[in-house]
């Protein structure tokens, strides 16, 4: 194999794959892609999108991923602008920050006008900054190398194919900047979840080879706990870095 040639992702075992295809959400397979993007905004629009504050917290995947963002774990003290695709109502937001120096440029984007309203009610009391942005992943409105880093969280899962969400991710990212990604995984927990959010999942080995695809190598893998990384659950999170030459 060249140094150019990637390894092409493992087939999950067999008993995996039948229970995939029993349980997996699939609707995005089944209609146009802006048919299905117009149905995911609707869903986030509504009192679903109200719920998904709550149930970030009930999961405790708010408060994790707090951990996640602490120097030591994914520093973001390095950063002088960030760009959080898929802000939802705010639970990234509110750690970048609560973690981040006062100066630092922050942005949030959501396909959702709806959650970013709830975000600012949620955050404005606390913090002025963040630019408010409703944009679609695949077309985000910002210029070439405008970001130090990009934190996306369970948001590309919302794409079939995710090359073009992170193509856009890289093109905005300076070279050298850190892109802060988690995904559900195609773990049983990842399935249910997906059906009650209909998204897709991820294999690690495909998600790792479409960001190499990407120009976006991982850096890293990382977990909430340590109890996370021996049960293997909390999906995949990663830091990808765009290459400085690129």
């Amino acid at each position: 194999m060249t140094q150019h040639e990637l390894p092409r992702p493992k087939r999950p075992a067999l008993h995996k794959r039948a229970f995939r295809r029993l349980v997996e959400f699939r609707g995005f397979q089944r209609v146009p892609l802006n048919q299905y993007r117009t149905k995911i905004r609707s869903l986030y629009d509504g009192p679903a999108g109200g719920f998904l504050m709550l149930a970030s917290m009930v999961s405790l995947h708010q408060p994790l991923m707090g951990r996640v963002l602490k120097k030591g774990n994914f520093d973001l003290g390095r950063f002088q602008s960030i760009l959080d695709v898929g802000s939802g109502a705010g639970q990234i937001l509110g750690h970048l920050l609560k973690h981040t120096h006062p100066e630092v440029r922050i942005v949030a984007c959501d396909l959702s006008p709806q959650m970013l309203r709830r975000a600012r009610t949620r955050h404005t009391r606390t913090d002025s900054r963040p630019w408010y942005v409703a944009a679609d992943m695949m077309h985000l409105p910002f210029p070439d190398n405008s970001f130090d880093c990009v934190t996306c969280g369970y948001v590309l899962e919302y794409l079939p194919d995710p090359a073009p969400g992170l193509a856009e991710m890289r093109r905005v990212l300076k070279p050298g900047g850190s892109l802060l990604l988690a995904a559900t995984e195609d773990t049983y927990t990842g399935f249910m979840n997906g059906r009650m959010w209909k998204c897709r999942t991820f294999n690690r080995d495909e998600l790792r080879n479409a960001c190499n695809q990407a120009g976006l190598p991982w850096n890293r893998q990382l977990w909430f706990t340590k109890a996370h990384e021996f049960l293997k659950l909390g999906g995949i999170i990663v830091e990808a870095v765009k290459e400085p030459n690129g």
